[in-house]
């Protein structure tokens, strides 16, 4: 089966459901596929920053500056969450946080 890429205007119109079709079954979560070694947080590291940051910002419902940074003073680890849930590699981190403050971060 080709993917709609690799189809011509015309086929896409005669067989759109079964192209959506082969896109969908091609689809892979980012996460069951990501790296694992030295540098990365293990789960439960996570999981207990996770619910800090949770419990620190009422559920998620206010995130507000001064609420995350007693948050991350507190539990450092959850800067990467918060960086996680937002979807940032930590490149595009670096470079927003340069952009927005000015300080260069490599």
């Amino acid at each position: 089966m080709k993917y709609p890429f690799e189809a011509s205007p015309e086929e896409l119109a005669a067989n759109l459901d079964v192209y959506v079709s082969a896109v969908c079954a091609s689809l892979e979560s980012e996460f069951l596929v990501l790296p694992k070694g030295r540098g990365f947080v293990d789960y439960p590291a996570f999981q207990r920053a996770y619910e800090a940051l949770k419990r620190g910002t009422d559920g998620f419902s206010s995130l507000l500056p001064e609420q995350v940074l007693a948050v991350v003073t507190r539990t450092p680890l959850a800067l990467i969450v918060l960086r996680s849930i937002l979807g940032f590699t930590p490149p595009e981190w670096a470079y927003v946080t340069s952009q927005r403050t000015g300080v260069a971060v490599t």
